[in-house]
């Protein structure tokens, strides 16, 4: 079992309100960008992703204003956070369902639930790579199931200001983690990878479900995505610019796995590129990390 895997009895917590308006904010560019943005195409977008391995849309799509106005899936009401390019006949309905197995998205309740007799998918349509009494995490090829991809993307959009690519999907691959009952695997959240990073990416993009945040899912995302790269024997980063909950939570998990290495008392001293060795973290984000917590020390050779 990976370490901090959150228990079924956990305390719920409630999820703080974030506003829209913060997107806004971020998205003021100077007229001349503005007017660059007016010409930077799908085709131009796609290529970029193709070239530099970026998953971040053009600054125009985050000023948009929040277009659904509530979304239900599964047991959990959820009010959306930013704009996701969803059919623009959704945006006048009241409650947008989606179905938490296929990810399908209906507007009307009795549609849904003529879909939900009819849809046999009871988890992610990948391979379940790591399970245990309680999670489980399934590898989904972008390639092989553009549907169900593109349709993760257009929900992650809901809560994420400025990251998620839903149309061309192929080059990534989605690592879902899930909560098991009798039901079916519940989606919790889920980070994208590039399957070829030019940069040394080991996260594209990256979301804990609200329903589900500050209950440790995220620290485990997280710590699964430096698993991974652990099996690569590569070191490890995560695309930036990072979302401000993003942000927090790869801070946290840097401090805690880098003070457990030098609490654990099998060295007294040790170097940046053994830290970034044994955690496989990029030294740039050890040394970062270090930083802030004011625990280098400098030698004189």
């Amino acid at each position: 079992m990976l370490d901090g895997t959150p228990r079924p009895d956990d305390d719920e917590m409630e999820v703080e309100e974030v506003q829209s308006a913060a997107a806004t904010a971020k998205a003021s560019l100077p007229t001349s960008q503005q007017q660059q943005q007016q010409h930077y195409s799908r085709e131009d977008e796609i290529e970029k992703l193709r070239t530099s391995g970026s998953m971040t849309q053009n600054q125009a799509e985050i000023s948009r204003v929040r277009n659904l106005s509530r979304v239900q899936m599964g047991r959990h009401e959820m009010e959306p956070w930013y704009f996701s390019p969803y059919p623009v006949e959704f945006t006048e309905e009241e409650m947008i369902y989606i179905c938490e197995f296929c990810l399908g998205y209906h507007g009307e309740a009795r549609q849904f639930e003529r879909h939900r007799l009819k849809c046999t998918l009871l988890h992610p349509p990948g391979n379940e790579i790591y399970r245990d009494d309680y999670v489980s995490f399934f590898e989904v090829d972008g390639r092989r199931q553009r549907t169900w991809s593109r349709n993760l993307c257009l929900l992650s959009k809901l809560f994420l200001d400025h990251k998620t690519l839903y149309y061309d999907v192929d080059p990534f691959l989605f690592y879902c983690m899930t909560t098991r009952d009798e039901h079916g695997c519940h989606l919790v959240g889920y980070f994208s990878k590039e399957k070829e990073s030019a940069e040394g990416y080991n996260v594209a993009c990256i979301l804990t479900l609200p329903q589900y945040q500050r209950k440790g899912f995220g620290r485990l995302l997280i710590a699964f995505s430096y698993e991974l790269s652990k099996r690569e024997g590569r070191l490890g980063s995560p695309e930036k610019p990072l979302s401000d909950l993003g942000l927090l939570g790869y801070r946290a998990y840097w401090q805690e796995t880098i003070v457990e290495l030098l609490m654990d008392g099998k060295r007294s001293e040790t170097t940046v590129e053994e830290l970034a060795a044994l955690t496989s973290m990029t030294t740039n984000d050890v040394l970062h990390t270090l930083q802030n917590l004011n625990m280098l020390r400098y030698s004189v050779r």
